[in-house]
């Protein structure tokens, strides 16, 4: 079963977290239901970048992003070689270690409290 390393992030998961994945899932969905609340403002619909990652480790192991995906990443924050929106990545076999970028296109976060 493949591993992500999340690295820290200040505000979403200060001391980074290791989960365990299946390979196939989604990679957005998994942060979440591990209680990594990565923002995610289209509700997994692939049609914003607030959930953009940086794959550090383990990118040449993923699906290559289809014209939509880039064309929206050309708008992230922090964009870079190794970013994908993490509501389009199903992981497949190999562990990856990301980081969730400081910031987003976001300018009000949805999440409460």
């Amino acid at each position: 079963m493949p591993k992500i390393t999340v690295l820290p992030n200040e505000k979403i998961c200060p001391e980074g977290r290791e989960i365990e994945i299946e390979r196939g899932e989604n990679l957005c969905r998994r942060l979440l239901d591990n209680g990594i609340e990565i923002e995610h403002a289209c509700d997994l619909s692939g049609a914003c970048t607030t959930c953009h990652v940086i794959v550090k480790k383990g990118f040449d192991s993923l699906t290559e992003m289809d014209d939509i995906e880039a064309d929206l990443l050309d708008r992230a924050w922090g964009l870079n070689p190794y970013s994908r929106l993490s509501c389009q990545v199903n992981v497949q076999e190999e562990a990856l270690e990301i980081e969730i970028p400081k910031y987003t296109v976001n300018y009000v976060s949805e999440k409460k409290g």
